[in-house]
């Protein structure tokens, strides 16, 4: 019986870590839509958008890791399909634009990790520099985990998730999405065109 007794000594303590460290995994969760004061309408789809830009923000989601230090800035995209069709969301591309017109792509969240920060431009940059991943700060859980992965989005559900952008958050900037689609007639919705610094209509 006492040896029973120091197994389950040893075990409780164990498990608790282990549950403690899933729950550390699962403490940040976006908000609805409506949360977020940048977003746009078109065809009963709402889609919003936040940049992840202060230390307040990404600490919520990404723990120590703060992205922005590294060059990499992350930007919360929630999507809510009030309509009564199912979306095609495999095809989406979403853009960062910055008041210059300039564009730069989302970096596919398992690339992330190769990103190196020295030497941040002042435009986005769609070549960046590649780092060994094994020790670069970035090559953390939370940029997969918490990336926007939604391939479908069901009639009157929410699709949540960040994408990442080699580039800078000044004022005036806009994310640029297209390619949503109805997934039974393959049609393309209008673009979304969000600023990222206003209220959205």
């Amino acid at each position: 019986m006492k040896i029973l007794t120091v197994k389950w000594l040893i075990v409780l303590p164990i498990a608790a870590l282990a549950f403690a460290g899933e729950k550390d995994k699962s403490n940040f969760t976006p908000g609805p839509v409506t949360d977020y004061p940048a977003r746009q309408t078109i065809d009963k789809v709402t889609i919003a958008a936040a940049p992840f830009n202060m230390r307040a923000d990404t600490e919520k989601a990404f723990g120590k890791l703060d992205p922005n230090q590294y060059g990499v800035l992350p930007v919360l995209v929630v999507i809510r399909n009030d309509s009564n069709k199912t979306l095609a969301l495999d095809r989406m591309t979403v853009e960062f634009m910055t008041v210059d017109r300039e564009r730069a792509d989302a970096t596919p969240a398992a690339d992330v990790r190769y990103l190196s920060g020295l030497d941040l431009p002042n435009k986005p940059s769609k070549d960046p520099m590649h780092v060994s991943h094994s020790k670069n700060p970035l090559n953390a859980w939370e940029i997969e985990g918490r990336a926007f992965s939604a391939r479908m989005l069901p009639p009157h559900e929410t699709a949540s998730g960040f994408f990442y952008f080699r580039a800078p958050y000044s004022s005036g900037t806009l994310l640029y999405l297209r390619g949503l689609r109805d997934a039974a007639t393959g049609v393309e919705l209008f673009y979304f065109e969000i600023p990222l610094d206003k209220i959205g209509q």
